[in-house]
């Protein structure tokens, strides 16, 4: 395809071109769905058996608050320099950072090669949409959004059960050996299918001082919220980064309103309809993370669930997330109209969050899936009516920019879930383990005792519930009847714990809906 500057108010592709673009964000996003849908379920397990449980939460946050920079960073130069070149780059990020995880020795060098993946994932989601806005106009782009849920669904519908059985049958590093072939095939058919375009009107100025600004005030607050799951919320750590981040991010809108070339144009956020959305998902997504990240925790730790079983009955939940966001963006290009969508969709999946607080131990597992189609089925349309609502609403040079600012604050939310989900989770998990745990315990247990019996993966360990046995068959005959007690104390504690996440989620989730009430209504047929 030609490198040749196409203005934005052009749209002259042919059929054939625009069947090559799609071609090739097909495969891109199909293999970022490939990631996300597998390595969900699987990553308890891997944390468990690289030891690494104390820095679960670390294993989400610091990559998404890396993707959440580069959605930024990439936004703008694909504006400056076009989508085609920034899409390769974060396609050998992602090449690179997949082949470290699989090789990964120690949990925090996985975290570290996560964050490479993430330098090219976190990329490659606002950047495919951008190249839908670049091809289609405002009153086609619906359709072709939502029909990207279509690869994504087809890795939501194998996904959880292929990292299910990889965990349980082979090894979880397997999952960083299978999509290779497909970031082979994504770097084949980007180039030849993505156009070129460079945005017309758009600074060649680069931001450098708000990229700094930038990444301090996202780094400080992320690493604040992670040690308040150690250190008091009131202590010199956390207050200190609390207090720096607060300055940067002040320090950063300060500038970026006054700079030519801001990687985040002011007009991004004095648009009152992009704002209410950034912040509704910024909330909802907050929400969504007790879901994906902890959900296969109660499933797998407190109902005793195989991973292979767990990623089958979470694979509602994945599946209905996607492909029905096909069905939405025909019905949105059809109908214009898309505010009862955002309220009935966050109306149903606050009510399901609220539901899943009620689940136990022994509830049934047909209900643990219930909650999964129910959440499905109310999430499933967001992705798709937020990228066509946010492309409309601001002009089209800032297409970029836009895609980056939106995946920005989502990928923020992820990095900033973690941390304070954790946090609560721990908090609660140690206390109450501490006042459940058998009184004669504490009589007959050694150091080495107390230390299985508060290790945190033992529930999801083999190896570690092992462990913990061996140290109990040294107590004698009182060792199984006390083994099985201190088991049934952990797992009511873990299941404590877990309510806590999903109390914390269920009400962010409601804050996302009564925000979305209040969002405006505009055209979806016109942008500047």
């Amino acid at each position: 395809m030609s490198q040749d500057q196409v203005t934005a108010e052009e749209y002259s592709f042919s059929a054939k071109q625009k069947a090559w673009a799609m071609v090739a964000i097909f495969a891109v996003y199909g293999t970022l769905g490939y990631f996300v849908q597998t390595l969900t379920i699987a990553r308890p397990k891997m944390a468990a058996d690289l030891d690494g449980m104390a820095l679960y939460s670390w294993a989400v946050s610091i990559p998404a608050l890396i993707s959440a920079f580069v959605t930024l960073i990439f936004g703008k130069l694909s504006d400056m320099y076009g989508r085609r070149i920034m899409l390769m780059i974060s396609l050998s990020f992602c090449v690179v950072g997949t082949i470290m995880s699989a090789l990964s020795p120690t949990f925090v060098f996985l975290i570290v090669a996560s964050v490479v993946s993430a330098v090219g994932t976190g990329a490659m989601m606002p950047l495919v949409f951008a190249v839908v806005g670049d091809v289609y106009r405002p009153s086609e782009r619906s359709k072709w959004i939502g029909l990207l849920n279509v690869p994504i669904g087809f890795f939501s519908l194998i996904g959880p059960t292929v990292g299910g059985l990889a965990v349980d049958k082979l090894s979880w590093r397997y999952l960083f050996w299978f999509p290779l072939p497909l970031l082979v095939v994504c770097l084949l058919t980007v180039p030849i299918g993505v156009p070129s375009i460079i945005q017309k009107g758009v600074s060649k100025k680069f931001d450098s001082l708000g990229c700094f600004l930038v990444a301090i005030a996202s780094s400080t607050m992320i690493l604040g919220l992670s040690y308040a799951g150690t250190y008091p919320w009131a202590s010199t750590r956390v207050a200190g980064l609390a207090g720096v981040s607060l300055l940067f991010w002040i320090l950063f809108f300060k500038i970026e309103g006054k700079t030519d070339g801001a990687i985040v144009d002011p007009l991004v956020f004095r648009n009152r309809s992009f704002l209410t959305i950034v912040i509704a998902t910024f909330l909802s997504f907050f929400g969504q993370m007790a879901m994906m990240m902890y959900f296969p925790m109660f499933l797998q730790g407190v109902q005793g669930i195989s991973t292979t079983r767990s990623g089958i009955m979470f694979t509602p939940y994945s599946v209905l997330m996607s492909f029905f966001g096909v069905f939405i963006g025909f019905v949105l290009a059809k109908s214009k109209r898309y505010k009862w969508m955002y309220i009935l969709g966050l109306a149903v999946a606050t009510a399901d969050m609220f539901a899943v607080i009620l689940l136990k131990a022994g509830t049934p597992a047909f209900w643990s899936v219930a909650v999964c189609v129910v959440a499905g089925l109310g999430l499933g349309a967001l992705p798709t009516v937020n990228t066509t609502v946010v492309q409309n609403v601001l002009p089209k040079r800032m297409l970029g920019v836009a895609m980056g600012a939106s995946f920005f604050c989502l990928s923020m939310s992820i990095a900033i879930a973690p941390p304070i989900l954790g946090s609560a989770m721990n908090v609660v998990y140690e206390k109450s383990l501490t006042a459940s745990l058998p009184a004669e315990l504490q009589e007959l247990a050694d150091t080495g005792t107390m230390a299985a019996v508060h290790n945190q993966r033992v529930l999801l360990s083999d190896t570690s519930m092992k462990d913990l046995k061996d140290h109990f068959d040294k107590m004698g005959s009182q060792g199984p009847a006390l083994f099985a007690k201190t088991v049934d104390a952990i797992r009511d504690s873990l299941e404590s714990a877990l309510r806590r996440v999903f109390w914390i989620g269920a009400i962010t989730m409601l804050l996302a809906f009564l925000l979305i009430c209040t969002i405006p209504e505009v055209s979806l047929d016109d942008q500047s």
